[in-house]
């Protein structure tokens, strides 16, 4: 849709602030100009999406007017995180015992999520406000959450007895994000499947409720013909999904090839180089976690999974960035530097101490991914002369800014 044109303004001289800002961008203009030319595009269903979307369009049309997509989308995903952090705190290893309010209340907080998630690109629609920017938002906030409801499974299963599920269950669940939006940079296109991301978030929510009415030791009882815990159920419900996603994801990637010239990327890039930046977060994960002499992801894992899923959801969203403005995506990222941090002192026979470390890392991550998202939201807000969490659009000169419908639905 065309966004309403305004009386022109006069231009504000630029100062120091300003030109060092205007240094420091993210986006090029090129790259502003192509995402404002981009178009939302996906396919397929999930099973048990249809009877949600009844739900979801009630919901929606409960909502205030005024009420603006991206700030659905950003009260979701900080409720799903808080809730998730309570949890970390009374299960830093993912072997105690949370109190049973906290399995509902992450319950909860996933449901809540998933619904706003839902719905944000309805209200985009339904307020006449949809622009690239809710699509860039929604993927972001999928991204972060994606790792925070790993974790908080992880603890109300207490799979921190048994650590290399732990460090499987949560990179894969990484790596599968990445892949989605991988396939989705080869050909333009995010694809669903039969049983996605729906499906293995009701799962959690009944993984959450089932530990709050029995207890977390509910999931550690015995199966006595597959002589297999209980807990083991969900994970190789969630495999069964995470390759089915995967499957059909490498058939579009390494089969049949990019959209673009010679069987390319959306950008004309490489089909196979957006391997390396989510190859290297998994490696960084599973060699500092081996080569530990302390160790670390044993006695640490929710601070370690906190930031090695916070670099992963930068690195996904460098990807987004890249479909949503058909450039090209570079190996190297500043979130390195944190794992990195953590390697070199290992390297050196740990001359800190790799909890302090650790700290360090989560702290220079958490940092790096808010930087990241703020600055490209604010540089697209400028461009699109838009606010992220309202509708109310800003003065612009004369000329008419095409927006696509990017919102998610």
């Amino acid at each position: 849709m065309a966004a309403p044109s305004f009386p022109s303004v006069v231009p504000r001289k630029d100062g120091f602030y300003d030109k060092y800002i205007r240094n420091q961008q993210i986006l090029s203009q090129a790259q502003l100009k192509r995402l404002m030319e981009h178009k939302y595009s996906a396919e397929g269903q999930s099973i048990i999406e249809p009877p949600m979307q009844v739900f979801w369009k009630w919901i929606v049309e409960q909502l205030p007017l005024w009420w603006a997509p991206n700030a659905i989308t950003i009260v979701g995903l900080i409720i799903n995180v808080v809730t998730t952090l309570i949890l970390a705190f009374y299960s830093p290893d993912c072997k105690q015992e949370a109190p049973r309010w906290a399995y509902f209340l992450s319950g909860l907080g996933l449901f809540i999520y998933q619904t706003l998630d839902a719905i944000d690109g309805k209200q985009a629609r339904r307020t006449k406000s949809s622009t690239p920017l809710g699509e860039l938002f929604d993927h972001g906030c999928d991204s972060i959450s994606t790792g925070t409801v790993m974790l908080g499974a992880s603890i109300t299963l207490q799979l921190g007895y048994t650590p290399g599920w732990v460090l499987f269950e949560n990179l894969a669940a990484y790596a599968l994000f990445y892949c989605a939006h991988w396939q989705t940079y080869v050909c333009g296109t995010l694809k669903f499947g039969k049983i996605d991301v729906t499906e293995g978030q009701l799962m959690i929510i009944l993984v959450y409720v089932l530990a709050g009415l029995f207890g977390p030791q509910f999931w550690s009882y015995e199966i006595p013909v597959l002589h297999t815990q209980l807990k083991m159920i969900p994970i190789y419900f969630s495999l069964l999904g995470a390759g089915m996603q995967l499957i059909s994801a490498f058939k579009v990637i390494l089969l049949q090839g990019g959209v673009g010239k010679n069987g390319s990327t959306v950008a004309g890039t490489s089909t196979i180089f957006p391997v390396v930046p989510i190859t290297a977060v998994i490696l960084l994960a599973c060699m500092i976690q081996q080569k530990s002499p302390s160790h670390l992801f044993e006695n640490n894992p929710c601070l370690y999974l906190l930031a090695f899923g916070l670099l992963a959801a930068k690195v996904t969203n460098r990807l987004v960035v890249a479909h949503m403005t058909k450039s090209e995506m570079d190996f190297w990222d500043t979130g390195f530097l944190g794992p990195g941090a953590l390697f070199l002192n290992q390297y050196f026979n740990c001359w800190f101490n790799e909890y302090f470390v650790l700290w360090l890392c989560l702290l220079w991550v958490l940092f790096d991914i808010l930087r990241y998202s703020a600055s490209v939201c604010q540089e697209i807000c400028d461009y699109l002369q838009i606010y992220c969490f309202t509708i109310t659009s800003r003065p612009t000169s004369n000329k008419k800014i095409e927006t696509s419908n990017g919102a998610l639905s």
